[in-house]
């Protein structure tokens, strides 16, 4: 249900854009995003990486919508993954933590391992900014908005899925 939840303002943005367009698909994915929050607010809490989605979508969107230009929206995937990138290595660099930590709370790993996968999460967000400008700037708005939402959530399940596979060798729970 929790990736359902995360997912629907894109799924919405996809479904939008079919029926009517990038101006429209946007105008709905703010809206989604809106409504995404305050389900998450009603359910239990918010979490920042949401609150920060938001934000960017309404920034981004907004200015879509304001000055009809679809390059604004484009560039938001982007955006958000150069934040969510340097957010973690700011984290790791400027304070010595590993904020994926706090994400993963009851996943006991050793310090190393932790340092590792902060690593590979800036690189990954790296690779995924790049790629959505690429495909942004570099072919039709209808094959960006199938690599945006289809790539995008592929991308994303099978990094975390060979994340989960190499951290089965060293995770533990943390005993209550």
């Amino acid at each position: 249900m929790q990736l359902v939840a995360d997912y629907l303002p894109l799924i919405l943005f996809f479904i939008a854009f079919k029926w009517q367009g990038i101006y429209v698909a946007t105008a709905v994915a703010i809206a989604a995003s809106i409504v995404q929050i305050a389900w998450f607010a009603w359910r239990s809490k918010v979490s920042t990486v949401h609150w920060l989605s938001l934000v960017i979508i309404v920034v981004f969107g907004g200015a879509t919508l304001l000055l009809q230009d679809k390059t604004f929206i484009m560039w938001k995937p982007t955006v958000l993954y150069a934040l969510f990138g340097v957010i973690l290595a700011v984290g790791k660099l400027g304070f010595g933590r590993d904020l994926l930590g706090y994400l993963m709370k009851g996943v006991v790993l050793p310090p190393p391992v932790w340092t590792r996968l902060t690593w590979a999460w800036v690189a990954f967000f790296a690779f995924m900014g790049v790629a959505n400008w690429y495909v942004a700037f570099h072919y039709s708005e209808q094959t960006w908005v199938l690599y945006k939402v289809w790539g995008g959530i592929g991308l994303f399940l099978l990094f975390a899925l060979a994340q989960g596979v190499w951290l089965s060798r060293y995770a533990t729970e943390e005993r209550a």
